[in-house]
């Protein structure tokens, strides 16, 4: 089994914790993320337009690139990371431009050689499945494909072919930040796309708190958190693993337990 599957295999949902590669001190920062108890780490790629995210996300691919963050460098994270954690699937998630302009099989390897486990590409459409979808599949990478509140039951068959990892819903129709979906309509959207995909189905975008996280994980196999930490970064730089370490215990003290205290 690959190791997206063996998390998601765990009979309890996950914690997605995401952070953005070259903001602050990154390695120090996902340490932090997976001592805390993030099941899975998403490692954003700093792009110049990162359209689907809110104003935390947007300031901290800023202060990246700035850094001057390269691709390259973010796939140093990546190795560094996938050897002081083996066991601990990655996802690199970003945007099409970084990732084919060099051709979608150097970006497969580079990616492969770094102990990558899954990609989201938020702006690749499945009709674009071919530029990049066949070199992952050669390498074992899983492909992530995004389902929002507007994708109905006549496109979810083609966002779900030649998917894989798991399913990330996106719970508002808008961008990342402090905005959160009504528990009900993620319950139904859940159930509706249960009925087309066995796929584990992961929820983000506007999770803050181990209040919002349980409730959804009471649903769905995963929640993914990524502004609240992204805005610890931020909030205090050098400090920040003491922060995140304690954010990422509560919420995944939350979500691993929701199903429990429910029962």
């Amino acid at each position: 089994m690959t190791r997206l599957a063996t998390t998601f295999a765990q009979p309890r949902p996950a914690l997605v914790a995401f952070l953005t590669a070259g903001d602050g001190d990154t390695s120090a920062n996902l340490d932090a993320l997976v001592e805390g108890g993030a099941d899975v780490i998403e490692l954003g790629m700093p792009f110049t337009d990162p359209m689907a995210d809110g104003p935390a996300i947007q300031n901290a691919n800023i202060r990246s690139l700035a850094r001057g963050t390269k691709t390259a460098e973010v796939f140093a994270i990546a190795r560094a990371f996938r050897a002081r954690h083996p066991g601990t699937p990655l996802v690199l998630m970003g945007y099409a431009n970084p990732m084919v302009r060099r051709g979608p099989e150097w970006f497969a390897s580079a990616a492969h050689e770094a102990g990558v486990d899954g990609v989201i590409c938020v702006d690749l459409a499945p009709e674009e499945h071919e530029d990049l979808g066949p070199a992952l599949n050669d390498k074992g990478i899983a492909l992530i494909r995004l389902a929002t509140p507007t994708t109905d039951e006549a496109r979810l068959p083609a966002v779900l072919d030649g998917a894989g990892g798991f399913l990330y819903y996106v719970s508002v129709a808008g961008i990342t930040g402090k905005q959160q979906a009504v528990l009900a309509s993620i319950e139904q959207a859940i159930e509706r796309l249960r009925r087309f995909t066995d796929l584990p189905l992961a929820v983000g975008f506007g999770v803050r708190t181990p209040e919002q996280a349980a409730a959804i994980a009471r649903v769905a196999d995963g929640v993914v958190v990524g502004s609240a930490f992204v805005e610890l970064v931020e909030q205090h730089g050098a400090a920040a693993p003491e922060h995140l370490r304690h954010l990422a215990g509560q919420l995944s003290h939350a979500i691993h337990n929701a199903r429990k205290l429910a029962a």
